[in-house]
């Protein structure tokens, strides 16, 4: 009888693994022709409206480059993160204290790309795949890499202030601990310094540095990781930060508007704005990288995209598992 009884229950575990693994294959995957016979012209729909965004505010690549890896390394890439405060009274994600910087801009590109969708393909494209594609298309803009994105992200049907707090890398984060955040996340040492080199554009407001060049004992009263003349150039740029928190600092002051390798350049030198990118020169599993970036625009390029396709694909939600949002500022 115990026989018998452990028999059937081998069985029945077989049978649940088997339909498991049908349903695992069952499920819809992430494809660059996801939406091939449902709305052809997807990527040229952006293409077009984030263009024209670029070309009317330069700023946006930067800001939606940010909100790319925001939204994704919070419950993944769901277009949660673009959820308006004002949408419900719930505390939505973006009301996070780190995502208040987040540039309106870039929630706009994202919005203009989802009314031109509606429009020729109602109800069909998610926010999700929207910002994918944005965020790609605007790094081409810039000078850098292009390359495939794969599509058929859902949008999430919630979104919670709650859920950012420990899953976003801080300006003042030790390199060894930025690596356990990728980590978990499913990412490498060397994807996340490629990520980094998004710091080559855009900016960062005085007061995610302002540790570094005020308050320091010894000599300039800055961090001695920081060029000297640089760190006296913040600190006469960034003096009224405190009555002002917009004022702002280019995060690459060689090249601020080109996506390229400057950035790693800067590191040696004292000229990386942030603690976090002169964490990474610092700590030896990832200043191999940084360095071979510096010395190969190609070998960055080549990475950054792989590093940005394995982005794109964190904790995304297919089929069931979310909706095709019709606005990207709220949940239906």
């Amino acid at each position: 009888m115990g026989a018998q009884l452990l028999r059937r229950l081998l069985l029945s575990l077989a049978l649940l693994a088997a339909a498991a693994a049908c349903a695992a294959s069952a499920a819809p995957r992430l494809s660059p022709n996801y939406y091939r016979r449902s709305c052809p012209r997807v990527e040229r729909i952006v293409s077009d409206v984030i263009a024209a965004k670029q070309r009317a505010n330069p700023s946006t690549a930067a800001g939606t480059l940010r909100l790319f890896f925001h939204d994704c390394f919070v419950g993944g890439c769901d277009a949660s993160v673009l959820v308006s405060p004002l949408s419900s009274d719930a505390s939505q994600e973006r009301a996070a204290e780190i995502n208040l910087s987040l540039p309106g801009d870039a929630f706009d590109a994202v919005d203009r790309a989802k009314a031109a969708l509606e429009a020729a393909c109602p109800g069909v494209v998610s926010c999700a795949d929207i910002l994918a594609l944005a965020a790609r298309d605007l790094v081409g803009i810039l000078g850098g890499p292009r390359f495939p994105v794969a599509l058929g992200r859902r949008d999430a049907r919630r979104s919670d202030a709650r859920d950012v707090e420990g899953n976003l890398p801080r300006t003042n984060m030790s390199a060894r601990a930025m690596v356990r955040l990728f980590a978990g996340k499913g990412l490498t040492p060397r994807e996340m310094v490629a990520l980094a080199g998004a710091h080559t554009v855009g900016f960062s407001h005085c007061g995610e540095f302002a540790h570094r060049i005020y308050g320091y004992r010894g000599a300039g009263g800055h961090d001695p990781r920081l060029n000297p003349e640089f760190a006296r150039a913040l600190q006469r740029s960034c003096a009224g930060y405190r009555s002002d928190p917009t004022v702002s600092i280019f995060n690459d002051i060689v090249t601020p508007r080109d996506f390229d390798e400057a950035y790693y350049k800067n590191l040696p030198r004292g000229l990386g704005l942030l603690a976090s990118d002169a964490a990474l020169w610092e700590y030896p599993p990832t200043r191999v990288f940084a360095e071979r970036y510096a010395g190969n625009r190609t070998a960055f390029f080549e990475d950054f995209a792989t590093a940005m396709q394995r982005l794109g694909a964190v904790g995304v939600k297919t089929g069931r598992q979310g909706v095709v949002r019709r606005r990207c500022d709220a949940l239906d």
